[in-house]
């Protein structure tokens, strides 16, 4: 359940980035949904992997039901590296909006038609 209200910040979230800049909203928070999604998988799978390479008996004793510090530092992983994709994509998305010539500039030289 808070995985499902932390998606929807982070989609919520890169929308607005996307907004600002005139860009498709959508586009934007589905790559947040894979950003979190993704590192959430990733590092529970990793976790699984050790457990399963340092503890033989962890596989078949897993009794998981509940929520556990796992997955409170899950959480704060996934939540970083939304933080960390979102900053990384503003800084160019601005990089990017310095680059564009004006308008005005773009109509110089131009003859009027009219």
């Amino acid at each position: 359940m808070i995985s499902i209200f932390i998606m929807i910040v982070a989609y919520r979230y890169y929308a607005n980035l996307a907004e600002r800049f005139g860009k498709t909203k959508w586009h934007f928070g589905l790559l947040a949904l894979g950003i979190y999604l993704g590192f959430q998988v990733f590092f529970l799978f990793a976790y699984g992997i050790y457990e399963a390479l340092t503890n033989p008996n962890f596989v078949d004793e897993n009794n998981y039901t509940g929520i556990s510090g796992l997955n409170f530092v899950s959480w704060i992983i996934a939540v970083a590296a939304v933080y960390g994709g979102y900053k990384i994509l503003e800084n160019r998305l601005q990089k990017e909006d310095l680059k564009k010539p004006a308008y005005e500039i773009d109509q110089i030289g131009q003859k009027e038609n009219r």
